[in-house]
């Protein structure tokens, strides 16, 4: 699985003109489900993110992760992320798992984030949506999980 990570100070994602999920202080996270993850790779990531340093100590050094500060997390299944632009003009998303293995990996990451008493909001699986956030910093984080 592969993540872009936004550090925001609040995000929203909206779905045909109404708001589906909104945060405030925490991540915004593009989530993308390769054909060869499993239930391993969800988990990992959600304990990754969990415990992700990178908000600031009064000393303004990365040692608070968002379990530390009570962030919350909006999660958007992105299956783009696995796009492959490399030969020719437009993307080839071979690498991206279908809907029916991607959306239960996904919920099995947001489950895992919740299960940690982490305040974690989605947007609509399949849906053209509207992701507004303001990223704080900027914070801009790639994560990748180990292989199958």
């Amino acid at each position: 699985m592969r993540v872009v990570l936004q550090r925001v100070s609040y995000g929203a994602v909206r779905v045909e003109g109404g708001i589906v999920g909104a945060i405030e202080r925490g991540f915004v996270i593009l989530v993308g489900v390769g054909h060869t993850d499993g239930d391993d790779q969800a988990q990992w990531l959600a304990r990754k993110i969990a415990g992700l340093r990178v908000f600031e100590d009064d000393d303004g050094k990365f040692n608070r992760s968002l379990l530390d500060v009570g962030g919350q997390v909006l999660a958007v299944s992105q299956f783009t992320l696995y796009g492959d632009a490399r030969k020719g003009r437009r993307p080839s998303f071979d690498a991206s798992a279908p809907a029916d293995l991607a959306r239960p990996l996904f919920e099995k990451f947001v489950s895992g984030l919740s299960s940690r008493g982490i305040l974690t909001a989605v947007g609509r699986f399949q849906a053209i949506m509207h992701v507004e956030l303001v990223n704080d910093g900027p914070v801009t984080i790639l994560l990748e999980s180990p292989r199958a």
